[in-house]
Parts: structure tokens; sequence; C-alpha cells
């Protein structure tokens, strides 16, 4: 499981021991209650900390997502440079993702003659050079874009000749 903390007040009463940085302050209080030996009190401790834990998700202050909603949100995230990603791969080392394929939901030529693509998947993707597409592509068209060098993307749409690309959304 992966947890996310959003700014927001935490609604535990009792100070717990300084958290770990990336570690959201309910999560800590709740692992926290694990140290007491008296069962009565570990259990009141429990009580307390889910109950913080649970408004804290309802409110919003505190995002919890599983390992598949983390690789879900980083094969979204692809073509965006988002240093803070790394808390969607704690505890895991993140696959590399280097390509995405998927389908044209919509293409549009720009007022500078490049092409603009919405994809399936919810991006959009502007072209960047002058590399001429000998096919207007259409929506249903394939495309599949890779990383390229320095940080840049690759485009092949239909099977046609690559351009580079940049992405918008």
């Amino acid at each position: 499981m992966v947890i996310a903390a959003l700014s927001g007040p935490a609604l535990a009463a009792d100070p717990a021991p300084a958290a770990t940085p990336e570690r959201a302050k309910e999560v800590q209080e709740l692992a926290d209650c694990a140290k007491l030996t008296d069962a009565a009190a570990r259990l009141a401790c429990y009580d307390k900390a889910a109950h913080a834990l649970d408004q804290a998700e309802a409110k919003g202050d505190v995002v919890v997502v599983n390992r598949e909603q983390a690789r879900k949100v980083r094969r979204q995230a692809f073509g965006f440079t988002l240093p803070s990603m790394s808390i969607f791969s704690r505890g895991e080392k993140p696959e590399d993702i280097v390509a995405n394929e998927t389908t044209v939901v919509s293409a549009r030529k720009a007022l500078s003659g490049k092409w603009v693509l919405k994809l399936e998947d919810g991006s959009t993707w502007s072209q960047v050079d002058l590399t001429d597409i000998p096919i207007d592509p259409k929506a249903g068209d394939k495309v599949k874009i890779h990383k390229a060098s320095m940080g840049s993307y690759l485009a092949t749409i239909a099977n046609q000749r690559e351009v580079r690309v940049h992405r918008d959304e």
C-alpha cells in the first residue's frame, strides 16, 4: 500500500513521535500503537488512530492508494517530468515506462502547421518538429509514443514516419 498525505489538519489529539518525512502523521500514529505493551491501551490507541485516519481520508487530507493504483498513475503521467511522482514508487522498484501505445481520439493542425493529438488515454501531445506526416492523422489511428534522446519523445502515428512530440496535458 502507498499512502500520500495532502495538506490539512490532523484529527488525532495525542502528539505522536516525529514521523518519517514521507509518512502521513495519521499513518505514523497508527503504526506507533503497535509499540504499546498494555493490550487495553493498544486497542484504545488503534481505535483512536484508525478513526483519525478514516476521517482524514474522508476529508481528503490523506489519500490511500494501492500498488495497482500507483502504477496506473505512473502510466498516466508518461511524458511528464514530475519529481514528486516518487511517492507512487514507495516500496517497489517502479517499472521504467519507455513507450505508450494507444489510439488517436482527435487530431487537428495548429496554426503553426504542427499536429495536436488527443489520445484515448486522456493525454494531449503536440508535434514540435517540422516533419511532414504524409497521411493526416485521424480518430482511430494507432499511435506509439516512446522516449527519445535528451528527454524528448517520438510518436509514430498509423505506422508512418516518426515525429518529435511534447506532452501538453
